[in-house]
């Protein structure tokens, strides 16, 4: 029994995004990934709900607001590795944050810990409450939100 209790992840996956909590959540993935010499991947989700319809048939907005992000999670990268974490990757993906997460994120990574944060940084608390609740609800492996 005493193993459970001290479970020492090898892979935790963390979302972020810009919002209060998703910071909170980071901060804490980078201190237990470093504690526990577990790899860290960093992952934030390209919302096709946040363009409108000329934007998402036009390959080359989509293809710049992917470069956009990618270069902010780099940044996330740099931070985790200057806070001792010594495997860090990163992985940007698109669609509905929770779902793809669950469905897409994980699986390629074969994370042992999911970290997020309540709240998006939208600020529109039962839209990333939900996504929170989907993930915690259908995640294959342990899910710690971070308030």
């Amino acid at each position: 029994m005493s193993e459970d209790v001290d479970k020492v992840f090898k892979r935790i996956l963390v979302g972020v995004d810009d919002s209060a909590d998703a910071q909170l959540a980071f901060k804490y993935a980078v201190r237990r990934a470093a504690k526990d010499g577990a790899t860290l991947i960093i992952t934030s989700i390209l919302e096709s709900d946040d363009m409108n319809v000329y934007q998402a048939l036009t390959k080359d907005y989509v293809h710049g607001e992917h470069d956009e992000l990618v270069a902010h999670v780099q940044g996330y990268k740099k931070i985790a590795e200057d806070g001792g974490v010594e495997n860090v990757e990163v992985i940007v993906d698109e669609g509905d944050p929770g779902e793809t997460i669950v469905k897409n994120v994980i699986p390629e990574v074969s994370a042992d810990l999911l970290i997020i944060g309540s709240l998006s940084k939208k600020g529109i608390r039962k839209y990333f409450g939900s996504q929170a609740a989907y993930m915690a609800k259908y995640s294959p492996i342990s899910v710690m939100i971070l308030r």
